[in-house]
C-alpha cells in the first residue's frame, strides 16, 4: 500500500474515527496540529469518516486540501468505530500509531506523555480517564463494570479499556484483526502476542458539541465480544480443551445418572418408565457426544486455518546474532503441525 520511503518519512500516525462531528473537526485539527508540531517528529493525521450524514466529510476534505499531513479515509456507509480503527491501522505509515476520539474529549496535550512512555520500551500505552466527564448512570457505571469484568476475564488489568486515546507500535497493529466491537479489547489481544503494556492517566474533557454515539445498550455487545476474545486468547488453537471438557462433564454426569437408575431397577425394583431422570440422563449423554464432536471439528478447523494461511503460532520481539540485531522471522505453523 505504501512504499518503504513513504513509511520512513512518517514517524507518528494519529488515527481519528469521525462520525457526525462537524462542529468538532476544525477545533480538533488546530489543537492537534499545534501539539504535533511542538513534538517535532514527522507526522500524519488520518481521519476516518465512518459514513457521516452531516458536513464532516466536506470539512475533512478541505483540511486535506490545505495540509499535506492530513489523510482522509471515507467509508461508503457507517461501519462502526472498530472498522474505522482497522482502516486507520491499514493506512497508517508511522512507526508509532496514536488513536483518539473526534469529539474533543480526548486531550491532544496528553500525547507527549504517551510517547515518553513508549520510549521506555512499551509496545502499547493505554489512557485512563480517571476523572471522566460523562453521565454516571448511562456511561460511567456500565464502563466501570465492563472494565472490571474484562480485566478479570482476560487477565490484563487496566482501569479503562474504553479510552480511545492509545499509542501502539506499528508491528502490534499489523498482527491484530478487528471486527465487531473488538477495538476496546486491543490491549488484551496485544497481550496475547507478548506485548508490553502500560497505562497513563489522561485529561478527559466534557463534550462541547454534538451528542454521544454510545449508550448503555452497547454493554451487551461488549459482553458478547468479550466471550469471543476470551475464547480466541485461550482456546483458539485448542478448542477440544473447552468443548471436550464440557462433553466429558455432561457425558459423565449422564452416564452416572443412568448407572444409578440401572442399579435401582435391577436390585431394588424401582420402575424407570415414569422417571424424568431417565430422559435427563439420555440427554446429557448425547450432549456430551455432541460437545466432543464439536471440539474435534474445531481442532480440524483451527489446523486448517493456521496451515492454509501459513499463520505463525508465536511472535518474536527481536533476534540477536553475533551481537547484531536482525529482523525476526516467525516459523510457519504448518511446519509445526505434522
Amino acid at each position: 500500500m505504501h512504499s518503504d520511503s513513504d513509511q520512513a518519512a512518517v514517524e507518528l500516525s494519529v488515527v481519528i474515527p469521525i462520525y457526525n462531528e462537524e462542529e468538532n473537526i476544525d477545533a480538533l485539527y488546530e489543537e492537534l496540529k499545534d501539539v504535533l508540531e511542538g513534538i517535532g517528529r514527522p507526522y500524519e493525521i488520518i481521519f476516518v469518516d465512518d459514513g457521516s450524514a452531516d458536513r464532516s466529510l466536506e470539512l475533512l476534505e478541505a483540511l486535506a486540501a490545505k495540509d499535506g499531513h492530513v489523510v482522509v479515509v471515507s467509508f461508503r456507509r457507517n461501519f462502526g468505530q472498530t472498522a474505522a480503527m482497522a482502516a486507520g491501522f491499514d493506512y497508517a505509515r508511522g512507526e508509532i500509531i496514536i488513536t483518539m476520539d473526534g469529539d474533543l474529549q480526548n486531550d491532544p496535550h496528553d500525547i507527549p506523555k504517551f510517547l515518553d512512555k513508549m520510549d521506555e520500551g512499551y509496545d502499547l500505552v493505554s489512557g485512563w480517564r480517571h476523572d471522566r466527564q460523562d453521565a454516571f448512570i448511562s456511561r460511567k457505571l456500565p464502563s466501570m463494570i465492563a472494565n472490571r469484568i474484562i480485566s478479570v476475564v482476560t487477565g490484563v488489568h487496566l482501569h479503562d479499556y474504553g479510552c480511545t486515546l492509545k499509542t501502539f507500535r506499528r508491528e502490534i497493529t499489523k498482527g491484530i484483526r478487528l471486527y465487531g466491537e473488538m477495538h476496546r479489547f486491543i490491549p488484551a489481544i496485544a497481550s496475547g502476542m507478548g506485548s508490553r503494556i502500560a497505562e497513563v492517566r489522561v485529561n478527559h474533557r466534557p463534550r462541547r458539541f454534538g451528542t454521544s454515539k454510545y449508550g448503555i445498550s452497547r454493554t451487551i455487545r461488549v459482553i458478547l465480544d468479550l466471550m469471543t476474545v476470551k475464547f480466541l486468547l485461550s482456546y483458539a488453537t485448542r478448542p477440544i480443551q473447552v468443548f471436550g471438557l464440557l462433553g466429558v462433564i455432561c457425558g459423565g454426569l449422564g452416564f452416572f445418572i443412568a448407572l444409578v437408575m440401572t442399579i435401582q431397577r435391577q436390585f431394588f425394583g424401582i420402575p424407570l418408565g415414569n422417571r424424568p431422570l431417565l430422559l435427563l440422563a439420555v440427554l446429557l449423554i448425547f450432549m456430551g457426544m455432541q460437545f466432543i464432536s464439536m471440539g474435534l471439528l474445531g481442532e480440524l478447523q483451527a489446523r486448517t486455518y493456521h496451515e492454509a494461511q501459513n499463520k505463525p503460532i508465536y511472535t518474536v520481539r527481536k533476534v540477536v546474532r553475533c551481537g547484531q540485531e536482525q529482523a525476526p522471522r516467525s516459523r510457519p505453523a504448518s511446519s509445526l503441525t505434522a
